[in-house]
């Protein structure tokens, strides 16, 4: 038997003030997509904003469907927008945020596991990391890359 240890390594920050120019507006956009959301079910909506490597900002939000199944997370949207028009632009960093009745989160949400693998994809499909921001009121959250989230994902060398 052989144990293996993973690490995940995220840094905090207590607010937008502290982040570099680029990561707050990044955040702020995420915000505004949070507003745009369609969660009239859950009454949770997410807002992602992705900054590609030609300098595109990308927003997305959640979009619910009375058929649960149906709908699609932020994450995504935002995601499958930027490669079917930009698609061979990578993703350098995708901030993610979620508005409630009560305001934004007070604590930084993480991304679903089926936007982790597409995420993951993403980077391996332009073989540079994505860095993800995640907000919250009280702090904020940033993980170098989704391996962080992630780290034993299904990949296409599982597919030979």
């Amino acid at each position: 038997m052989k144990k293996k240890e993973i690490i995940s390594y995220f840094i905090e920050y207590n607010s937008t003030s502290e982040l570099p120019k680029d990561d707050a507006m990044l955040v702020e956009k995420a915000k505004e997509a949070a507003k745009k959301a369609y969660a009239p079910y859950s009454k949770f909506s997410v807002g992602a904003a992705l900054l590609l490597d030609n300098g595109e900002i990308i927003e997305g939000n959640n979009q619910e469907n009375a058929a649960y199944p149906s709908g699609l997370c932020a994450e995504r949207v935002a995601i499958f927008y930027a490669n079917s028009v930009y698609p061979n632009n990578a993703i350098k960093a995708i901030a993610i945020t979620a508005l409630t009745e009560k305001g934004y989160v007070a604590n930084p949400i993480p991304p679903c596991g089926a936007c982790l693998q597409v995420m993951r994809e993403s980077e391996n499909r332009a073989h540079k990391s994505i860095r993800v921001i995640l907000f919250g009121e009280k702090n904020i959250a940033i993980a170098k890359n989704i391996q962080q989230f992630l780290p034993m994902t299904f990949n296409k060398e599982m597919l030979k």
